[in-house]
């Protein structure tokens, strides 16, 4: 663990650096989510590729890029894409851009992905505010030593997502207009899509969407004490009896028709925060 801590310093030492300001905001942007980045002003780009230590995200629709600049008047960071657990990386290395943000003094973070539903009443791009979630992966971030000064050894997973942001996203949905449903995540492994049986299982536990990121992340944010605010874009929605596969393009492509919604949300919910 003091290896991984001395990897996350560097790390955060490198990025300081080359900041144009101090961001108070981060913002993770998943699966054809990326274009969202794009709303910001004054931005200077970072490739994982170029930060110490930095997994680097291997799956299609992510740029692999760290943007920082100005959005709906708040000095942002937002990761363009992600890295997961089904590209062979381990928990604590998918935790390590979290652990970079929290060192470099940012507060609340903003997560969005794609995800497919599991709830009847939603559809394809469709936005779903993350009111909890529920870590089937069989990974957490958190094995292993404690680093003290992160967080503590046992932290507490009440209300992992912020009440406050929520209750502003669902006011901010509102007052815009935009279809918002409020459900649980399901997190998983992948790579490999659900089966029907698995589909039904993870409805009958109380799954309203399904995908395979997000939760190490928000595992980790809770631990360094960071505000979450979590939105999926649906992609899809499967009933386990009226089963229909979903391609990785049909996935793209309904998560960038869900993202010009999800950039407007966001955006006025930031200019309240």
């Amino acid at each position: 663990m003091e290896h991984f801590k001395s990897q996350v310093e560097e790390a955060v030492a490198f990025v300081s650096t080359r900041l144009p300001m101090q961001p108070q905001i981060g913002l993770i942007l998943g699966t054809g989510l990326g274009d969202v980045a794009e709303a910001m002003t004054r931005a200077t780009q970072l490739p994982y590729t170029d930060i110490p230590h930095y997994p680097a995200s291997t799956v299609q629709s992510h740029a692999g890029r760290m943007l920082c600049g100005s959005w709906a008047g708040k000095p942002i960071l937002a990761m363009q894409g992600r890295i997961h657990l089904y590209e062979g990386y381990t928990a604590q290395q998918v935790s390590f851009p979290i652990r970079v943000l929290a060192g470099l003094g940012i507060r609340t973070l903003i997560i969005s992905n794609a995800a497919g539903g599991l709830n009847p009443q939603f559809s394809a791009a469709d936005l779903m505010l993350i009111s909890d979630h529920i870590n089937l992966t069989g990974h957490n971030p958190l094995v292993g030593p404690n680093v003290d000064h992160w967080g503590l050894r046992f932290p507490d997973m009440t209300k992992p997502y912020s009440g406050h942001l929520q209750q502003l996203a669902l006011e901010t949905a509102i007052q815009e207009r935009i279809r918002l449903h409020r459900g649980i995540y399901a997190g998983v492994l992948g790579p490999s899509l659900e089966t029907a049986a698995e589909t039904r299982f993870l409805r009958t536990i109380g799954g309203d969407a399904v995908g395979m990121s997000t939760i190490m992340e928000v595992i980790t944010a809770v631990h360094a004490g960071l505000n979450v605010l979590g939105i999926s874009a649906i992609t899809n929605v499967n009933l386990p009896d009226a089963y229909e596969p979903a391609s990785i393009e049909q996935v793209i492509a309904n998560a960038k028709q869900a993202g010009p919604n999800l950039m407007h949300l966001l955006e006025k919910t930031i200019e309240q925060l």
